[in-house]
């Protein structure tokens, strides 16, 4: 098993690594949209106390797609790679109409499986994560 960390997206926000290679199988931990070196993340707007006042679902799906690109590139993989995702959305009836038109256009050619839940919460103030499987 090789452990994989990519320079160009945003350090994990726990004891684990980007991405892990099991043979010709590459298993991406949950990436969200955050950007490397920034506190920042794309689309959110904070009050003082860290509690997220708005957001925008799709600057947050374009910044998470281009970070699961960017560790499929680390890992000598690529987007067309991708055969499992499985996405979390903390708000599924109002994001999951925006988020399924953006993904639709990420995956013209290459459409993997996919699986969408909603979740209650994710470890930062994101709105996305996706947790992928590929091939390498």
């Amino acid at each position: 098993m090789e452990k994989i960390h990519s320079d160009k997206a945003p350090d994990p926000v726990g004891a684990y690594p980007h991405a892990k290679k099991v043979g010709n199988l590459l298993f991406l931990s949950g990436v969200g949209p955050r950007e490397k070196g920034s506190k920042e993340i794309p689309g959110v707007t904070l009050d003082k106390g860290g509690n997220i006042v708005s957001y925008d679902i799709e600057q947050q799906c374009h910044a998470v797609f281009q970070n699961v690109k960017y560790i499929l590139e680390a890992s000598g993989s690529s987007w067309e790679n991708l055969v499992d995702v499985t996405v979390f959305l903390t708000d599924m009836k109002t994001d999951f109409p925006t988020f399924n038109k953006i993904y639709a256009e990420y995956f013209k050619t290459n459409q993997p499986c996919r699986t969408t839940v909603e979740v209650n919460a994710l470890p930062t103030p994101i709105a996305i994560e996706l947790k992928c499987i590929a091939v390498v």
